[in-house]
């Protein structure tokens, strides 16, 4: 085919051809434990992840000496403020951070990385996102997403000694999947890569790629059409930035985070060599969602470090500042957000710390649990980005700069709201991980009776499935009556000054109910049950619930194991479970009670103008223009925006 053939127009897409993509492109096998698959399912697996996994000496200690080096950097050579008002990162800052080796962190060292583990590149994804949250994105959209992690998995010998060396010093790497049209649903997408010769020809747009306007290297989400000698579909290429035809368009510009370098990329007729792909055609969306299972794990490193940045600003706040005759922490309608955002800081550290070392081992599948830290970290973050805003008042309200120029203390409590609000959309919003984590909690289930729910199966193949599933529920449902968690004694190790035991005994319990819901609402609903999504959505709630206590218990233990503030780790686990259970019975009276049904037809009624009345009394000011721009292949229009960092 001709390097000269017009592009295809975006396919059309049904619902069902949507989800086969979705299907087609996870992993299909669980070939390793997991232990939140494990919790789906009613089975309180604690061996998997007690007593708490650890990184090896040698593993420790070059993590903390680049951690020491790191902390020097950001600490005399980063100016946050200034980041935010210029709305860039000043490029001698990314190169030091270059000559620092940060954005080769998880980079084997035989490349010229660091060769960290995901621990301790998550904790300096923290210490950098703390002086300035732009940076800590630039680094994990680099090296989660970016072209090291792709390669590492999927790429070839030869590919990552071509590309790994520059990615580990002087180049930055970017990921390229969204499209002006396209977002979580990659069925749609238009970006085409034609085959020609010894190369493939890209055209097509991508929107909001992180690290784009800045990025050297990139890897690129491209549809290959089926034809002779070529199977087709969703493809993964690496490309030189610099190669004629990619055109920067524009610098997106946020709410927070101002300082990445986010933009818009145009192909047109971009040659890129066959040497290039990444793994085989059609394999593009396996390959980014199995990079993302750990890319995940960076956004829950920077809600750490939110977190313990509204703790400290909590903490000094509140002892100053007075009200009624004594210090705002004493009152309690404060102290009850300081304990929230305390309990909750110690949760989410626990969290990505487990799910981390987790990935570090690689004994067990974490595609839940990293999904399951993404999804609770961003929520739980915001929350307590929320509740900081709130204790400092009208002072949360100001900006630093504002502060700073009356004469106080200039505390970025507004902007870590705007920061933080897009880790709720990034890598997959939290509505999207829902149905993604859903999913896999109910993969037994389907794997055994899903051609009993499935309309378009045969008489003969939903027989086969209802014996099958009449073996499995025969064994499996019996196992949810009782179990450890019915018995005083049990879990006794995690029983001391303070008394962690009974949360999970309850953790062991509610396991079980839980999946005793799900077998409920599966075998009421069946095929409907993929529309359900406020009650999977509350299902997956109550699972990152569990999983957080479970890790927050785990972690007291671990350092009272160690001596180090283990009586206080016991505290703060026992509080966070506290308010966990709480929201977890909240949760589940919402499984059943709730106004699903309701809300469904007040939609039809939006969507039809049987309302359009309520909004009259306003203007509009968003002005004229489509919802949505042209992203029509062909040549690019406008200047190059591209800045390369040399």
């Amino acid at each position: 085919m001709s390097a000269s053939t017009t592009p295809s127009s975006r396919p059309a897409v049904t619902e069902r051809e949507a989800r086969e993509v979705a299907e087609a492109a996870r992993e299909q096998h669980w070939r390793k434990p997991s232990f939140a698959k494990e919790l789906f399912l009613g089975r309180f697996r604690l061996d998997l992840i007690h007593p708490h996994p650890l990184p090896d000496d040698e593993a420790a200690q070059r993590g903390e000496e680049f951690l020491a080096k790191l902390r020097d950097f950001v600490e005399t050579k980063v100016d946050g403020a200034l980041i935010e008002r210029e709305a860039r990162i000043p490029d001698d800052v990314i190169d030091g951070l270059k000559e620092l080796g940060a954005f080769g962190m998880k980079i084997d060292t035989k490349y010229g990385g660091l060769g960290l583990g995901q621990v301790y590149y998550n904790k300096a994804l923290t210490l950098a996102g703390s002086a300035s949250p732009a940076i800590g994105v630039l680094l994990s959209a680099h090296q989660s997403i970016g072209v090291p992690q792709p390669l590492k998995l999927f790429g070839t010998q030869e590919q990552r000694e071509r590309f790994l060396p520059r990615c580990a010093r002087t180049d930055i790497s970017a990921f390229l999947l969204t499209e002006p049209d396209v977002g979580s649903d990659p069925a749609r997408l238009a970006t085409t890569a034609i085959p020609d010769g010894d190369d493939y020809v890209l055209d097509g747009v991508k929107l909001w790629t992180t690290n784009g306007v800045v990025a050297d290297l990139l890897v690129v989400m491209a549809r290959v059409p089926k034809s002779e000698g070529h199977r087709g579909g969703i493809t993964a290429f690496v490309v030189e930035t610099n190669a004629p035809g990619v055109t920067v368009e524009n610098r997106n510009a946020f709410m927070g985070l101002r300082g990445i370098e986010n933009g818009v990329t145009r192909f047109h007729q971009v040659r890129v060599p066959a040497a290039n792909r990444v793994g085989e055609e059609g394999q593009g969306l396996k390959i980014a969602l199995t990079t993302l299972n750990t890319g995940r794990l960076s956004l829950p490193a920077s809600c750490v470090a939110a977190g313990k940045w509204c703790l400290k600003i909590a903490r000094e706040w509140t002892a100053a500042r007075e009200q009624w005759g004594k210090p705002v922490a004493h009152h309690e309608a404060v102290g009850s957000k300081i304990s929230f955002i305390a309990a909750t800081t110690f949760a989410l550290e626990a969290v990505t710390d487990l799910a981390s070392q987790m990935a570090d081992e690689d004994r067990n599948d974490i595609r839940i649990e990293g999904a399951l830290a993404k999804l609770y970290a961003s929520e739980m973050a915001w929350t307590m980005a929320d509740e900081l805003v709130q204790i400092r008042g009208g002072r949360g309200f100001e900006t630093a700069d504002s502060l700073r120029a009356r004469g106080e203390r200039g505390v970025p409590a507004e902007q870590l709201l705007r920061d933080l609000r897009i880790n709720r959309i990034f890598e997959g919003s939290t509505e999207v991980m829902h149905l993604l984590i859903a999913r896999e909690a109910v993969d037994a289930h389907l794997s055994v009776a899903g051609d009993l729910i499935d309309p378009e199966k045969s008489l003969g193949d939903k027989a086969r499935a209802g014996a099958n599933a009449g073996v499995f529920y025969a064994k499996w449902l019996p196992k949810l009556v009782a179990g450890p968690g019915q018995l005083p004694a049990s879990y006794g190790e995690f029983k001391h000054e303070v008394d962690l035991s009974g949360h999970l005994r309850y953790v062991e319990r509610t396991a079980r109910k839980l999946a005793r819901s799900t077998f409920y609402a599966m075998s009421r609903w069946q095929g409907r049950m993929e529309s359900k999504q406020g009650f999977l959505g509350r299902i997956v709630d109550i699972g990152a619930e569990l999983f957080a206590m479970s890790a927050s218990c785990v972690r007291a233990e671990l350092l009272r194991s160690q001596g180090d503030h283990g009586r206080e780790a016991y505290q703060l686990a026992d509080v966070f479970c506290r308010q966990s259970r709480i929201r977890v019975e909240e949760l589940f009276t919402r499984l059943w009670t709730n106004t699903d049904d309701l809300d469904r037809k007040v939609v039809k009624g939006v969507l039809s103008g049987t309302y359009e009345w309520l909004e009259q009394g306003i203007v509009d000011p968003s002005g004229d223009g489509p919802w949505i721009a042209d992203a029509t292949p062909g040549p690019s229009q406008r200047e190059n925006v591209h800045r390369p960092i040399r």
